[in-house]
């Protein structure tokens, strides 16, 4: 091969790996992101006017429409002004500078479909392409787990008006929500952690599912479910004083095609300090039960909220001492980071929940412990 030729294929490598890096999160995959992002800045309190605190779902706005924002982060809040869970009515809007404004606050009585026990927020909150918002509802009457009701997820525009209900039997306690897109249908994937939870009364039950939903999306209409399947069951999962209930939480899917058979789910199986992993989950129409494992024991110590990175890296943030735990895709725990040292309780006060990577920007996340947004960078 001549210098000329030898010069073109030398760049033509080079020019590759760029684009692969940056397909796959814009640092390639040998270094970790904790170790490049180190920086912990407080962004704004998660506080609306009404009071509501417990900050738990977390999702970033990629496209521009209505009062959302592209590069704004969505925050809902799980309890009201008088700390009970299970009663936050309130999603939040916070721009990168951390002005924060009012995106929505449910009203559980002009809700415009059925939501047994009403408005709870969790953790499971995500935003679409198409402008839509949807956030899961577990609520209480009181704040405790003996009050506590199926509820149901709660479709919003892109003002933040509820325009849609999305209830029923397999769901019952929605925790946390991830979601895949493609033009005119989403899929979204759910963990619920009350089957058989509160007549435990405490103790573990094995009973905790993921159901995906596939849902169409026509352009000027309301997303409407085409089908509801359960594609995972069997997770521990308790009430619990402090945290109300302990279940199947974080979800991320790996980063492959919309329909594509070799994307899998992972599930923060919070009880059992694993990463579950559900196969086929895009397609599947049986359930894979508690799946196989990605990585357990080691850092894991109650993993919660849960994102996957473009090079397909799992973080999931600890419940039990306050890290955030990167793991490989073959499994590997190669770095953690104390995050919940922003303020307010002692670091491990179980104040870790929603999470949403940039990999640009850095990893979002609420401190429900200091009432924050937080930005790693």
């Amino acid at each position: 091969m001549d210098k000329k030729k030898c010069a073109l294929w030398c760049l033509m490598i080079l020019v590759s790996s760029w684009v692969l890096s940056a397909c796959s999160g814009g640092h390639g995959t040998s270094q970790p992101i904790l170790q490049r992002f180190t920086t912990i800045s407080p962004v704004a309190s998660t506080v609306p006017a009404n009071g509501d605190i417990n900050p738990y779902g977390v999702a970033r706005v990629n496209n521009t429409m209505g009062n959302m924002i592209a590069g704004h982060i969505l925050v809902s809040n799980f309890n009201n002004s008088a700390n009970q869970q299970g009663t936050g009515s309130t999603i939040v809007d916070v721009a990168p500078d951390g002005t924060v404004t009012l995106f929505a606050q449910i009203n559980a009585g002009t809700l415009p479909g059925l939501c047994p026990g009403g408005v709870g927020l969790t953790t499971a909150l995500v935003t679409l392409s198409s402008g839509w918002v949807i956030v899961g509802s577990l609520p209480t009457a009181d704040g405790t787990a003996a009050t506590a009701q199926a509820g149901c997820l709660i479709v919003l525009d892109s003002m933040g008006n509820p325009v849609e209900t999305i209830s029923g039997s397999l769901i019952n306690g929605p925790w946390d929500m991830t979601a895949a897109e493609s033009s005119g249908e989403a899929k979204l994937f759910v963990t619920n952690v009350l089957n058989g939870t509160i007549a435990a009364g405490g103790q573990v039950v094995n009973q905790g599912t993921v159901v995906r939903i596939d849902l169409k999306i026509a352009q000027g209409s309301m997303p409407t479910v085409e089908a509801i399947t359960v594609i995972g069951g069997g997770f521990s999962e308790r009430t619990d004083p402090a945290a109300l209930v302990i279940g199947p939480t974080g979800v991320g899917l790996s980063p492959r095609g919309f329909n594509d058979d070799a994307v899998v789910l992972y599930v923060a199986d919070s009880l059992n300090n694993r990463i579950a992993v559900i196969p086929e989950a895009l397609n599947r129409t049986t359930s894979a039960g508690t799946g196989t494992t990605l990585s357990a024991g080691g850092s894991l110590n109650d993993p919660l909220g849960l994102v996957v990175s473009g090079d397909g890296r799992v973080l999931t943030v600890n419940g039990n001492d306050g890290f955030i735990i990167e793991i490989t895709p073959d499994g590997a725990q190669v770095a953690k980071l104390q995050l919940d040292n922003t303020g307010g309780p002692p670091p491990g006060a179980g104040t870790l929940f929603g999470l949403a990577f940039d990999p640009i920007e850095g990893i979002s996340f609420v401190d429900d412990g200091s009432n924050t947004l937080n930005l790693l960078h």
